[in-house]
């Protein structure tokens, strides 16, 4: 365990949860929320682009019976920066499996979100033995047959513009409240929130390279992990793991990726919102009440 970074006073009022920071065995650090009683069932949080822990605190809020995890990936929020090149699937499902291992995590719900959908299969297929349930939100998590990604992660591709815009100008993590269904939801101190980890200019790798990691094509370096991911899904749900996708369908990036995911997964339980793209911040009750219900059929409540 190591020192916690200290939150503004602004930012510790809105995050007012318990946290840890571990260093895994490469001397980079992972900031985390680790709030509820030791003792209690897990769940796992993992957050997308260009988001941070930080994204669950009002989920989190809502389920007072469970211990609820939710880290920083590597280049995000206070954990350690990677370089561009080093973002990847492997490269962050790695880091996560190691935190889980260090923090003797044996059983737990994975919940994933934009990408913390895909990491969440690339680390179920790592742990097998110890996910028992999981829930994913507005997410991608079916290898695509024809990659091409949305407009923003074309545009992420492009030579120069798209550094300067992300890694210059801060893109998209200034621009938040666009993809949402209630434009208010991230607003004021909200926003700053977001911003605030990656308010340096050498801190905005991150943002860049999850964007570039959504296939363009069949050859793209992410394909590989994103089909060993929904190849573990799809065996974890044959073997009865509870599985509920609650979803934004006013998400102008992949609100539309629900069908795709219920004639993947027919058998999961699906709540359907008039949520955006973070939903968390305005459906985290409906978020809470899949987690409570996929962690009750999983044997853990």
């Amino acid at each position: 365990m190591t020192d916690v970074p200290e939150l503004p006073a602004w930012l510790a009022a809105l995050l007012p949860l318990r946290r840890s920071v571990s260093a895994l065995a490469d001397g980079s650090r992972i900031h985390r929320i680790d709030h509820g009683d030791p003792e209690a069932p897990v769940v796992l949080m993992l957050h997308g682009n260009p988001t941070w822990s930080f994204l669950w605190r009002e989920v989190i809020a809502r389920l007072p019976e469970l211990r609820c995890v939710a880290p920083d990936l590597l280049g995000f929020g206070l954990s350690s920066r990677i370089s561009l090149h080093e973002h990847g699937i492997d490269r962050h499902a790695d880091a996560l499996a190691e935190l889980v291992t260090r923090l003797e995590l044996r059983r737990f719900v994975l919940v994933g979100q934009d990408w913390g959908g895909p990491l969440a299969t690339a680390l179920g297929a790592r742990l097998p033995e110890r996910v028992v349930g999981v829930v994913l939100g507005n997410t991608s998590v079916v290898a695509p047959t024809h990659p091409r990604g949305t407009w923003f992660h074309r545009f992420a591709r492009v030579p120069v513009v798209s550094d300067v815009v992300f890694r210059g100008l801060g893109f998209p993590q200034f621009a938040l409240s666009a993809v949402q269904g209630d434009r208010a939801s991230i607003r004021g101190p909200v926003s700053r929130a977001y911003r605030w980890p990656l308010r340096h200019l050498s801190d905005r790798a991150g943002p860049l390279a999850l964007a570039r990691m959504v296939p363009g094509s069949l050859e793209h370096p992410s394909m590989p992990a994103l089909r060993r991911g929904e190849a573990w899904l799809h065996a974890f749900v044959a073997g009865g793991g509870p599985l509920a996708l609650v979803w934004g369908e006013r998400d102008p990036i992949l609100g539309r990726g629900l069908a795709r995911h219920v004639r993947a997964f027919p058998t999961a339980t699906v709540t359907r919102t008039q949520a955006g793209h973070f939903l968390q911040e305005e459906v985290p009750a409906e978020l809470a009440a899949a987690v409570r219900d996929v962690a009750g059929r999983s044997g853990m409540l």
